[in-house]
């Protein structure tokens, strides 16, 4: 039987977690578990795409990607539609998909996951033609990962929090058309969240019923409304308890079209870019493996204390390894 090959690709700039072990940890669990592992480390954005695009073309067992979720993103989108499996080792500020895959966010267990072999066939959805595998969104959320990008050399949850408050303090609701199997939606909205899986990062669930296997997104709007409703809904978000409000409506659907009033300020999975005045949003159904023990099912409140709780034991389990 011929070895199965395995790439893993660094990112060695993302996130706020050093990245001096992911080689050597890697390499080890891999041989253990039979298989051959070649590393690379990333060299300027995209680079993660032309990596893995060229593996899922040689027939590679699984591509495993070292960062956070523009890595992860990068990655996966060269994936879609291979028979290339996913692996992701989660190290970066948010880690959206690998949280809501139950993906652990430390070194040695996320390795245990890949080496058990078990994959969930998982959903992608476009933006224009633009892969995201998380969230999309236009609005509030849109307005703070510009914030958080313009400090690069200021991750972590601490950073985004503060992009969060500052944004809040002066962004102003925009106006949008939103159309989707024979409805349309006019709406002053806070934000837009187009969700293929439960949470932005962090445990922050924009979509807390979203299942990234149903081929379907979960759509969040949050209305235009005052500053204390829209605080209230940002603490729902943490807790894990968003739903339909009157401050907040949802539906799921298999594609969408957002029309805003110009061109400007989106996100791709947490990501900063500039879209185009009308997007196209779809889901496509089981397009990505990824090594994965099954998704994340949100129960109100019990799964942030919980997930908070088992981050720090896997802090302290990490700090034992070293």
């Amino acid at each position: 039987m011929e070895e199965k090959r395995c790439l893993l690709i660094i990112n060695p700039v993302s996130g706020t977690s050093s990245k001096e072990q992911v080689a050597s940890a890697t390499a080890e669990a891999i041989s253990a578990a039979g298989m051959r592992l070649d590393t690379v480390y990333t060299r300027h954005a995209g680079h993660a795409t032309e990596l893995a695009a060229t593996a899922a073309a040689q027939g590679t067992y699984a591509v495993i990607a070292a960062g956070g979720d523009g890595t992860v993103n990068e990655t996966a989108r060269a994936l879609c539609g291979t028979d290339t499996a996913l692996g992701i080792i989660p190290m970066g500020s948010g880690n959206g998909l690998a949280r809501h895959l139950n993906i652990p966010v430390s070194l040695h267990p996320a390795l245990d996951i890949i080496t058990r072999g078990h994959t969930v066939a998982c959903d992608h959805c476009t933006v224009n033609g633009l892969p995201f595998f998380c969230t999309c969104g236009v609005g509030f959320d849109a307005a703070v990962s510009d914030g958080f990008a313009s400090r690069p050399k200021n991750r972590g949850m601490i950073n985004y929090m503060r992009s969060a408050v500052e944004q809040f303090v002066k962004y102003k609701s925009e106006h949008y058309v939103i159309r989707s199997e024979g409805h349309e939606i006019v709406e002053q909205a806070f934000l837009i969240a187009c969700c293929n899986a439960s949470q932005y990062g962090n445990n922050t669930f924009i979509a807390p019923r979203a299942s990234i296997t149903d081929g379907l997104m979960d759509v969040t709007v949050v209305h235009a409304g005052t500053r204390l409703g829209s605080f209230l809904t940002g603490i729902e978000i943490m807790a894990g308890t968003l739903g339909d409000s009157a401050r907040v409506h949802t539906f799921r659907t298999s594609h969408l079209t957002i029309e805003r009033t110009s061109p400007g300020s989106a996100h791709i999975d947490g990501e900063p870019v500039t879209l185009d005045r009308i997007l196209e949003i779809r889901c496509h159904p089981a397009t990505l493996k990824v090594f994965s023990p099954g998704e994340m099912r949100v129960r109100p409140i019990i799964t942030p204390v919980d997930a908070a709780v088992k981050g720090i034991a896997l802090t302290i389990g990490d700090m034992i390894h070293r």
